[in-house]
């Protein structure tokens, strides 16, 4: 049995009208670094606390002594069919970056793309449901936003959250000998893969589902822990990719223990069948000259370690320590996270290896 589609016969399927879908239509981190050389060149306020030097996950600014804002936006082109599933992954995956900072969110704007023409008033207003649900599980209201008419669906939200100084939790911040914690298993790039060639049952779908619209509200607390260093949330990027920025950022080299790492169920099996996204090979030819595999590292592997995630898990860093309070905070929160590594003194340049 396989996932149902949702659509009547005579309106095409959400993710035959994108030509990638979910956090896969991301620009692969190379060529993206790029097209935003000209902006470094800007002047930065001192109150910009956090802007696009590390590649974080949302901007930070200073507002007085106790508070900041923080403000990201993030949508993309359907990762599924069903409407509603489409605005509650796209509106959990936006607001994750504020959740990523330590921050709690305070309210959000809505980014709306549609082919007016082509996709029924209907289905249109069901994806907009589902982002407000996502919303209203975090709490905040949809206060704004913009629509065009546009030939690819497309929806997200401009998130605003707010933070203390004191706590801001960049993806920077990383020191060796921390413990590495990753809330939430891996693959869901690999089971949408799947679900476009009609090969993930119902059982997968519920739980790539599930994955995907669980908000990571955890944020807050971790960042609230001593010894939390550094936290971010594994998305379009994959897990090597955003922990290479960690990497990078923190000027420490960052290995993962592959064995460690939590997948949804099936995903091997499917990412062996060849369920894998294009995202992922761009995702690799981008950074993969900045992590070191393991001898025989299986390709299968290698495609799952670069797999696009759409409202990934946070990776956070903390002293060891800390390790204990964080996958508490984790479980509080209804996350099985998993300890998957650890930041080790820097090489000539800062790298991620993956033992297995």
């Amino acid at each position: 049995m396989t996932a149902p589609l949702p659509l009547q016969s005579e309106e095409p399927r959400l993710t035959s009208l994108s030509h990638g879908g979910g956090c896969g239509c991301k620009i692969a981190p190379g060529v993206l670094s790029g097209l935003l050389r000209g902006t470094r060149e800007l002047p930065v306020p001192e109150a910009l606390l956090v802007g696009i030097e590390t590649s974080d996950d949302a901007a930070v600014y200073k507002l007085n002594d106790r508070q900041a804002l923080v403000a990201t936006t993030d949508f993309f082109m359907p990762i599924v069919d069903d409407p509603m599933d489409f605005g509650r992954i796209a509106a959990t995956n936006a607001i994750s970056d504020v959740y990523a900072m330590g921050a709690t969110p305070i309210l959000s704007l809505a980014v709306v793309g549609m082919p007016i023409n082509v996709l029924s008033p209907d289905t249109i207003g069901k994806i907009l449901e589902g982002g407000a649900a996502a919303c209203r599980d975090a709490g905040i209201p949809i206060a704004g936003g913009h629509t065009i008419d546009s030939v690819e669906p497309i929806y997200g939200l401009v998130a605003i959250g707010i933070v203390d100084p004191a706590l801001i939790k960049k993806n920077s911040g990383a020191r060796p000998g921390d413990r590495l914690i990753l809330g939430k298993p891996l693959g869901v790039g690999i089971m949408s893969a799947a679900l476009k060639k009609g090969k993930l049952d119902a059982a997968g779908y519920a739980a790539m589902i599930g994955s995907m619209t669980r908000l990571n509200t955890a944020g807050p607390d971790l960042a609230a822990i001593a010894g939390v260093h550094a936290i971010t949330d594994v998305t379009g990027f994959g897990l090597a990719g955003h922990g290479l920025e960690m990497a990078r950022g923190s000027g420490c080299d960052l290995t993962i223990d592959w064995t460690a790492v939590p997948l949804l169920p099936g995903v091997r099996e499917m990412a062996g069948a060849g369920h894998i996204t294009g995202a992922s090979g761009r995702n690799w030819a981008s950074y993969g000259d900045g992590v070191s595999l393991p001898t025989g590292f299986d390709p299968v592997d290698q495609a799952i370690l670069s797999d696009p995630q759409t409202s990934g898990g946070l990776l956070v860093a903390c002293a060891p320590e800390a390790e204990a309070a964080v996958l508490a905070s984790f479980a509080k929160h209804g996350f099985e996270a998993a300890v998957v590594g650890e930041a080790l003194d820097a090489s000539d340049a800062p790298r991620l290896h993956i033992t297995a």
